[in-house]
């Protein structure tokens, strides 16, 4: 055997990534290349090389993309993973879609910081979305120890993807304020102040709300305006899911848009739908509303998820009065008949701000999960269907299942149209976000088809979106939004988060029917160089880390 030449090894990439049709997240065309990766970064991109008969990178293992797209790694923008990245290694719902940075904390409502009081309080409210947690540690308390505890994740090995987290301002005010419906006193905005900048310092990219949901919904916007001073002097971002997405759709939209302007705030829109009867067709209102702050020079990013259904806990309709509190005063409320008479009627006749000002549908509400198994007959099935199985009004089954379920209940919103859908993903400031819940019987499929959707069926079926426009929306947009300046591309020295996929067989394997079946068409998702899916198989590798804040 030749002795080794020492000079040669160092030379060496630890793999390149042959003959791939590039398409780098940047909107420009694709071109064929060869992509060396060495430590974790990409450090050389030799396009045309086969053709140009020019100098190859060598590697230690060369893998052949002949046929294959390579793109930077997915990034979800709108994630609920929050328990689901400390319990599941395997986490393929997002590496197989070749997801390779999640964004937690949405919707106002996450797990940091909180102390012993609020935690507990929590966990109940959102057990609908992440479960109770009773095979969680909880540890931490500040959302430092949180975002350290994602990067121990298993063993000291890390999680299965990259995670950024958002200040949750419900979880905040429950901290500072607790669950009541009243304006916060000086002292106690003076303490969510502190608690945002600290969740900022310690590796936070920008703040959530949950603007339907208790208690964040009981802030007003000179309380959230004085919260989002401090996101945008750490350089962050406020992701609100704003006051509704349906009656006053637009009018909420432009709450949003005028309360970060004041406050001098990059916006991101979270789940930016325009759901429900009185918006059908109403998304270039949406989009016009949007033009003109981009135009006057707001920076405004949103993020949507490729489906028309919605998703949410069945608790999540309930009028705010009813939800003051917390979910103890919840149960006692629907209890007491006097008062569940009054929440029906806010339900059904006026229109509850939790259902977005619009009366009820119930045959549009189906239960995709409960918490307790003796129920799972109500799974599947829309509140309207099972009331009339049991003979009895569809009030009367959604009050006794928030009531037995102890407001576990999760459900699909069929409330969307798809119109609306496609104009609102074409817009140039647009990103992808699964909104994905991984908890009940029979989840949004959008938990485990974001991606592939909208590369299968919005770019390859429909040409709604051409690839390269797409991947920008899906990887170099979203890393801009959240200031990651080596995320997002395929560009020498970026990290090496990439996704290798079939353009001409991407697509989602979840259905309604069958929601949590994996893509098809991407064998290949590498973290920091490494193969989270390989050969379209989940690897033991967990390359998963916590991603903080880049510093103003």
């Amino acid at each position: 055997m030749d002795p080794v030449d020492l000079a040669d090894l160092a030379d060496l990439a630890d793999l390149v990534i042959r003959d791939a049709d590039v398409v780098d997240g940047t909107g420009a065309p694709s071109y064929r290349a060869d992509v060396a990766v060495r430590g974790g970064r990409i450090v050389s991109i030799v396009k045309e090389a086969a053709a140009a008969g020019c100098q190859r990178p060598r590697a230690t293992r060369e893998l052949d993309a002949e046929g294959l797209v390579l793109s930077p790694g997915f990034i979800d923008m709108h994630a609920h993973s929050d328990l689901a990245l400390l319990r599941d290694p395997d986490h393929s719902a997002k590496a197989a879609q070749g997801v390779t940075l999640e964004v937690i904390g949405q919707d106002g409502l996450s797990y940091a910081p909180v102390d012993d009081r609020t935690l507990e309080e929590v966990r109940r409210a959102i057990t609908g979305w992440n479960g109770y947690g009773d095979d969680i540690d909880f540890t931490w308390r500040t959302v430092g120890e949180y975002l350290d505890r994602l990067d121990h994740g298993f063993d000291g090995e890390g999680i299965a993807v990259n995670a950024a987290y958002l200040v949750p301002q419900g979880t905040v005010r429950a901290l500072a304020v607790g669950w009541e419906d009243r304006e916060a006193t000086p002292e106690e905005l003076d303490r969510m102040r502190q608690l945002v900048a600290e969740g900022m310092e310690q590796g936070a990219v920008g703040m959530s709300s949950g603007l339907t949901y208790p208690p964040g919904m009981y802030a007003e916007d000179a309380e959230l305006t004085e919260l989002c001073r401090v996101v945008a002097a750490y350089g962050g971002y406020y992701c609100p899911h704003h006051r509704s997405y349906g009656a006053g759709a637009l009018e909420a939209y432009e709450e949003m848009v005028a309360l970060t302007r004041e406050a001098g705030c990059p916006l991101h829109l979270a789940h930016a739908t325009m759901n429900f009867g009185p918006n059908r067709g109403r998304a270039p209102e949406l989009l016009a509303l949007l033009d003109d702050a981009l135009a006057a020079g707001a920076d405004i990013t949103f993020d949507t998820y490729p489906y028309t259904p919605g998703c949410t806990t069945l608790v999540a309709l309930l009028p705010s009065w009813a939800s003051e509190g917390g979910p103890e005063e919840i149960l006692k409320r629907l209890t007491d008949l006097e008062t569940a008479e009054r929440i029906r009627h806010h339900l059904e006749v006026t229109g509850s701000d939790g259902c977005h000002g619009v009366p009820v549908e119930w045959d549009t509400i189906e239960i995709s999960g409960v918490t307790d198994p003796a129920l799972a007959e109500y799974v599947g099935r829309t509140v309207q269907e099972s009331a009339d199985r049991r003979g009895e009004t569809p009030w009367t089954t959604a009050r006794r299942l928030l009531v037995e379920d102890r407001l576990g209940s999760t459900i699909l919103q069929h409330v969307g149209h798809e119109e609306n859908v496609r104009a609102i993903m074409r817009h140039r400031v647009h990103t992808g976000g699964s909104d994905g819940i991984l908890q009940g019987t029979k989840p949004h499929p959008r938990a485990y088809g974001t991606f592939p959707q909208y590369l299968g069926r919005y770019v390859r079926e429909l040409g709604v979106l051409s690839l390269e426009e797409c991947v920008a929306h899906l990887t170099g947009r979203p890393a801009a939004r959240l200031r990651l300046p080596d995320r997002g591309l395929v560009r020498e020295g970026h990290r090496a988060d990439l996704v290798l996929f079939d353009p001409a067989t991407v697509a989602p394997g979840a259905t309604f029917a069958q929601p949590r079946a994996l893509p098809t068409g991407i064998p290949y998702v590498l973290i920091d160089g490494r193969f989270v899916i390989e050969d379209g198989r989940r690897t033991d590798v967990l390359a998963g880390r916590a991603v903080r804040r880049t510093p103003v």
